[in-house]
């Protein structure tokens, strides 16, 4: 990648993280073989094919580098005369080192390489033997007009941490004319790879997170000013056939379903924690969350039941890292408190610099403008690219707000384009991640009105899927639980989504009708909307069961809700079969179990095996189910609840199959 290669430095670089250069532990000596030769002939088309054009940078670099793989490959093409039968071991280790080679580690593993054990022609021989001489003398070469490219790449950075605006010229000749980043798709490349570079970044290794935060940010800028909002080579189509893709970089939590581990979910609010903290029995919850629960009076540990000696909360830096840490791997989008007292070193060391925030704020600036005044394709454009824009970083999402997005995206909220409408609202749903941009969403009027009609009305399932998560995201603040509620068919079309959904619709929109639940005074919304019912009907579906009887416990606090919710008919079942399974899994898990009723089976008394036997059918019902028991949102077909068998995986799940040969009693 061009922006990326023009800062490296004299010192080796290390390779961008152990997924990307991971050499192959499960292959043969002939696989690995065939995919040695494989990336050797790849690698040599990419760069010295007829049609590819020079590198606009590292030329001597990438040149020395062919003539090596070159060689290289002749050596592996040798090996397809040899046999495999006496190979050492030393050679088939030096073959998966080949795997992870980079630059200067040639000379290094030829130094080690065994040519005297494998039967080689003279011919290849010397050709090896030449490589060997050459690599040990060859340095890394830094060219004069490489270093004078990374300045200016600097230079641009500098002129926003000063506060100007660099030439729109100059970039132009800078991006265009010699790094040869010259349409719209080059741009989102160059993009994503630095933000992959970003998530993989170790923090001793030049340029520093921030600096890559800066670059980002300036490649953003420039696509915009320099290629406006055309959509060249049809972009916006390719953007509608991409929606399923899963990329390697960040994926906003509207792109895909993911199952987050279940330690990660704070206990009472069931959603993923951004401010973990530890209470004085050890459980960890949100820290809001537990606020309030212990704002209301209660004086216990909501998971233990245990007295609570303090109310001191302690943060739980560890826990909060991992999160952050699958967050990022995962491409989710994950804010720190704003007032928190800890942050990791990883965290900090991405700090977005003043360079980066000028040149965001910029960007947000000619986004909003075309928001504004643009054309109805340069409009969609727009929002698809804020949308984009605040998949990541609370000062990405505070920059588009502060520029004036949210009442325009607003206006497109109800287009007639499905496009036009899906981006918009999956924009509000990246924004409203950010907490003080929830207020600003709540304060635009009709605003609300406008996402609970693309909730019921939208033109494609996203729209209203990602509607629903908005709904979910400003339910988060308590004081608009109720003005959420009370928004006219908006709990009626959760619940709607609910029953009908897809699996990520249905995972929405309980968690949404859990949020509203928490607040007293919705009970009799949710009763008089029909979401008591949808939420039993949940208590039988795999991945919302859990949070469709949290929704219920918090609805039957209320004595009205206590009576609705006794009135429908698989209430009691429902609830019955997930205590069940909850049951049944904590006694599979018990240790040496399969012995203990193999025993009992055979040694016990009459009424002691006709137990055992009936716990060891429950158990074989389950195996032959396929069942992997993960906690409460687990299916319960062997409870007499399910017409098929259910298979569910859970993060952190452990398969413990029970095979007890029962005696007929």
């Amino acid at each position: 990648m061009a922006s990326a290669a023009i800062f490296s430095s004299l010192r080796r670089r290390r390779s961008p993280s152990l997924d990307a250069f991971l050499a192959p532990v499960d292959l043969s000596n002939a696989a690995l073989l065939d995919t040695l030769r494989a990336i050797s002939t790849d690698l040599l088309l990419s760069f010295s094919g007829k049609d590819k054009s020079p590198p606009y940078f590292h030329v001597k670099n990438s040149r020395s580098l062919i003539r090596k793989i070159q060689v290289i490959s002749v050596l592996l093409d040798a090996f397809r005369d040899v046999g495999f039968s006496n190979i050492s071991t030393t050679v088939f280790l030096c073959l998966k080192e080949l795997y992870l080679l980079l630059l200067q580690e040639i000379s290094t593993l030829l130094d080690v390489f065994p040519l005297s054990e494998i039967h080689l022609s003279e011919d290849v021989k010397e050709q090896v033997e030449l490589l060997r001489k050459t690599s040990r003398k060859s340095k890394l070469f830094i060219d004069k007009n490489d270093d004078l490219l990374r300045l200016k790449l600097y230079s641009f950075l500098n002129e926003f941490e000063n506060g100007r605006m660099p030439d729109r010229n100059q970039l132009y000749s800078f991006f265009v004319e010699k790094l040869g980043i010259c349409n719209v798709k080059s741009y989102r490349d160059e993009i994503e790879f630095l933000e992959e570079q970003i998530v993989n970044h170790d923090g001793d290794i030049e340029p520093t997170a921030s600096v890559l935060n800066g670059f980002v940010a300036l490649m953003r800028y420039c696509r915009f000013l320099l290629f406006r909002f055309e959509d060249e080579d049809g972009e916006l189509g390719k953007w509608k056939r991409r929606t399923t893709k899963k990329g390697l970089i960040t994926r906003e939590i509207a792109d895909t379903f993911i199952t987050i581990p279940k330690d990660f979910c704070c206990p009472i609010s069931l959603d993923l924690m951004q401010d973990p903290v530890i209470v004085s029995t050890g459980q960890t919850y949100e820290r809001a969350a537990i606020a309030r629960w212990m704002e209301e009076g209660h004086s216990t540990c909501p998971k233990t039941g245990q007295m609570l000696v303090h109310t001191k909360l302690v943060p739980n830096r560890a826990l909060r890292n991992l999160i952050l840490q699958w967050c990022m791997a995962n491409g989710i989008p994950y804010d720190p408190p704003e007032n928190a007292d800890y942050s990791s070193e990883s965290a900090v060391s991405a700090l977005p610099s003043k360079a980066a925030m000028e040149a965001t704020k910029a960007t947000a600036g000619l986004l909003v403008e075309h928001l504004a005044n643009g054309t109805p394709r340069a409009q969609t454009v727009a929002a698809r690219e804020i949308r984009l824009l605040a998949k990541t970083g609370r000062e990405n999402r505070a920059c588009i707000a502060e520029a004036g997005a949210i009442p325009l995206l607003k206006g497109l909220l109800s287009s007639s384009d499905a496009c036009a409408q899906e981006n918009s609202v999956t924009a509000m749903l990246n924004l409203s991640i950010y907490d003080k941009n929830k207020s600003r969403i709540m304060d635009v009027e009709g605003c609300l009105g406008t996402i609970v009609g693309v909730l019921r009305y939208g033109h494609t399932t996203e729209a209203r899927e990602n509607a629903a998560a908005t709904l979910f995201s400003l339910s988060a603040v308590h004081d608009y639980k109720k003005q959420i509620a009370q928004e006219s068919g908006a709990v009626e079309a959760l619940a709607g989504l609910l029953r009908e959904g897809t699996a990520r619709g249905k995972k929405d929109a309980v968690t949404a009708l859990f949020n509203l639940s928490t607040h007293t005074e919705n009970c009799a919304r949710m009763i008089e909307s029909g979401a008591i019912t949808a939420l039993v009907v949940a208590l039988g579906c795999e991945g919302v069961s859990e949070e469709a009887a949290g929704a219920l416990a918090l609805i039957v606090r209320q004595p009205i809700g206590a009576e609705a919710v006794a009135k429908e008919e698989m209430a009691v079942a429902g609830l019955t079969g997930m205590m069940r399974c909850a049951a049944t899994e904590r006694v599979l898990k018990a240790p040496a179990l399969a012995s203990l009723l193999q025993s009992l089976l055979f040694t016990g008394t009459k009424r002691a095996r006709r137990k055992a036997a009936s716990l060891a059918r429950v158990f074989q019902r389950c195996e032959n189910a396929s069942l992997h028991f993960g906690g409460l949102g687990v299916g319960y077909a062997f409870a007499g609840n399910s017409a098929e068998p259910r298979d569910t995986s859970f993060a952190g799940d452990v398969g413990m199959p029970v095979s007890i040969s029962v005696p007929v009693l």
